[in-house]
């Protein structure tokens, strides 16, 4: 099942934070209950830099109750469509070295499964796979594998010099996951890797659902 890149201007959204194709797939390890998370366990939700093996944190994970604010920032489409019922907003950003790139993980918690299912096509469709500032013109869907109720990715190049860029927006429960990861140069975004990206924000969400401590990290 095929759906259809992802802005997500990240200065903005942490600085906000800190200042007040797809599938339907199931997996043993991001399936489970879906339970309303809480704020503290959205932030927990966020991976931690423990968790981020071979990244540096910039800015630590942040989660703040969901106001007219985040909104816009979350959902900024038709009167901030998708984000009906939604409690929750959290976000965190990691750099790495070698090779050079960023990563914007962020969290959207909402009081009910049926809220985040209805929300996942108006915000995927509506936004986040409509923005070529990342992921650029020609972007292509992806298939990750089975992680979550359902998910999208694409990759491609945006930028002067074909910088590649990768987008996610993945459905765990009660909650809706995006992934956004830049890098320097060409090929220096793998598939496996941004897999493991997105797996690691899916199992933590899951575990937070299962009333567990997340605990899911890159090194296993």
């Amino acid at each position: 099942m095929t759906r259809r890149p992802y802005r997500w201007y990240v200065a903005t959204a942490v600085a906000l934070l800190l200042t007040g194709c797809g599938e339907s797939p199931e997996s043993d390890s991001t399936t489970g209950k879906a339970a309303a998370l809480t704020k503290e366990q959205v932030g927990l939700t966020l991976p931690d830099g423990e968790a981020m093996t071979g990244w540096k944190q910039s800015f630590q994970p942040t989660a703040v109750e969901m106001n007219k604010l985040y909104r816009s920032q979350a959902c900024p489409i038709n009167g901030n469509a998708g984000c009906e019922n939604s409690r929750f907003f959290g976000a965190a950003t990691y750099q790495r070295e070698n090779p050079t790139a960023s990563v914007t993980f962020q969290v959207v918690a909402y009081d009910s499964e049926q809220a985040a299912r209805e929300a996942y096509d108006v915000l995927w469709d509506g936004y986040y796979a409509n923005q070529a500032s990342v992921t650029g013109q020609k972007a292509r869907p992806l298939k990750l594998g089975p992680i979550g109720d359902e998910h999208d990715a694409r990759l491609g190049t945006s930028g002067f010099h074909g910088e590649p860029g990768a987008v996610t927006q993945t459905r765990v429960g009660t909650t809706l996951l995006w992934t956004m990861e830049k890098a320097a140069h060409k090929g220096d975004i793998e598939e496996d890797s941004l897999r493991d990206l997105v797996s690691v924000l899916a199992k933590r969400s899951q575990q937070a659902q299962n009333g567990n401590e997340p605990s899911a990290a890159l090194d296993g």
